[in-house]
């Protein structure tokens, strides 16, 4: 069965999780845990995103975050193309570091919110790394700390999390700290690992329940939260495919887009694909990007083969 779309609707809350392929370690040390964050920091604030909670394990990583206008695909692909070229040339390793696709969930922030951030923060707890609340707050690689006051982490949106709980810090981040205590013992909890009916509902016998009572509830895989909420993502991400889909039958194409613009400017396609640098080129082919990842969902690699130039280079364009 083929692969579904990831749900990329900008402004949405996503729980993110990073593997590292056949579970190899994507962290060796701390240097790599302070290159990852570092450069995180550098792409949520560039994303205009915001991050709620994370944590780095050994071979994976979560991250919970609200998306900027750009979703959240721009951002994990700038991070985890720079993290594994960094990984492979400081440890002189080759090939792929991450799983083909990391998982990415969209979740009903209204009622998940508080309770995706004490998963994630206690991930180091189930996964037997620190033993107790006390180490949990001297932890440095999940976002704990800085909810509590412990440490600084200044691309993490603390102040948005404290307020679900109080308006004064203090007596926010004591009652943080409590809600996180009493998840301690909780263990894994898969309804807060992805999407689907189950998941959603708290657990089979809630299905069961609510079969018997005739309830139905839309579903899907790549969403945590109630038949409402999954009805409004999927509208939600359908209309931005629909007008898509609305573009390509009126023939519009990338190859279209590009004569288009290259007309406009007095630009020749030709001279576009030599990777040519000239200032006029170089807004021509951002413009050509923008109308591509807009009108028709290609993706940048494709972007680049037709425009002289890699997909790094068409990203970083974008960024500018």
């Amino acid at each position: 069965m083929p692969r579904r779309a990831r749900l990329d609707i900008p402004g949405a809350l996503h729980h993110i999780m990073v593997r590292g392929i056949n579970k190899a370690t994507i962290f060796e040390d701390d240097q790599d845990r302070v290159q990852f964050l570092n450069r995180l920091g550098e792409n949520v604030f560039d994303g205009r995103a915001a991050v709620y909670a994370w944590a780095l394990m050994t071979n994976h990583a979560h991250i919970l975050f609200k998306s900027g206008k750009q979703g959240i695909s721009t951002v994990m692909r700038r991070q985890l193309t720079w993290y594994a070229q960094y990984f492979n040339r400081r440890h002189r390793r080759s090939g792929h570091l991450f799983e083909n696709r990391y998982k990415s969930i969209l979740c009903d922030e209204e009622n998940y919110l508080l309770a995706l951030i004490r998963y994630i923060h206690l991930n180091p707890v189930r996964a037997g790394m620190v033993e107790s609340m006390e180490e949990l707050d001297r932890y440095p690689w999940c976002g704990h700390g800085a909810l509590i006051g412990k440490r600084e982490c200044p691309w993490m949106d603390v102040d948005y999390v404290l307020l679900q709980f109080s308006t004064k810090k203090r007596r926010a981040q004591d009652a943080y700290r409590r809600f996180v205590g009493e998840g301690i013992h909780m263990g894994h909890q898969l309804e807060l690992t992805g999407g689907g009916l189950i998941r959603s509902k708290g657990g089979w016998s809630q299905v069961v329940s609510a079969r018997r009572s005739g309830q139905k509830e839309e579903y899907d895989e790549r969403i945590l939260g109630s038949g409402d909420f999954v009805s409004a993502a999927l509208k939600e991400a359908e209309e931005k495919i629909r007008l898509q889909l609305k573009f390509r039958q009126t023939g519009r194409t990338l190859t279209k887009i590009i004569e288009q613009e290259c007309g406009g400017a007095n630009v020749s396609p030709q001279e576009l694909k030599t990777g040519s640098r000239r200032r006029i080129v170089s807004r021509v082919r951002i413009k050509i990007a923008k109308r591509g990842l807009d009108e028709l969902g290609v993706s940048l690699a494709e972007i680049a083969r037709h425009v002289g130039v890699s997909t790094s280079g068409i990203a970083r364009a974008i960024k500018r």
